[in-house]
């Protein structure tokens, strides 16, 4: 299993970024994957799960609205589409994929090596 993330970079408050994660090593469509980050001096924490194709997405309360989790099974690619970008969004980006279908069950088994997003004027 791989997952390789990109999109990255530094981001205007109000602005907007996309992330990508590029899996390989499994059936992308048949596992729940999700976002988290990790900001200086703070635990990680979940941004989005989605389960496999056609289940249901799951938010953080302080992106619902504003970020979207997204998944490209011809591309084996995961997508988070960050808008209304803050500065508390500031953190290091982690794919990960679970060891279920769906995200609400099981647990991350395999992670990305991380993109940072800075959000500043």
């Amino acid at each position: 299993v791989q997952l390789v993330e990109s999109g990255g970079g530094l981001g205007q408050p109000g602005g907007s970024l996309r992330l990508a994660c590029a899996a390989s090593g499994f059936t992308f469509s048949s596992y729940a994957m999700s976002w988290h980050r990790q900001a200086p001096g703070k635990e990680r924490e979940l941004v989005a799960a989605m389960s496999g194709v056609g289940g249901s997405a799951k938010y953080v309360d302080s992106v619902k609205g504003r970020f979207t989790i997204s998944r490209d099974t011809a591309k084996n690619t995961l997508y988070l589409q960050m808008n209304s970008l803050k500065p508390e969004d500031t953190a290091v980006y982690y794919c990960a994929k679970h060891n279920s279908r769906w995200w609400y069950s099981g647990q991350p088994d395999y992670w990305g090596q991380g993109t940072q997003v800075t959000v500043s004027s």
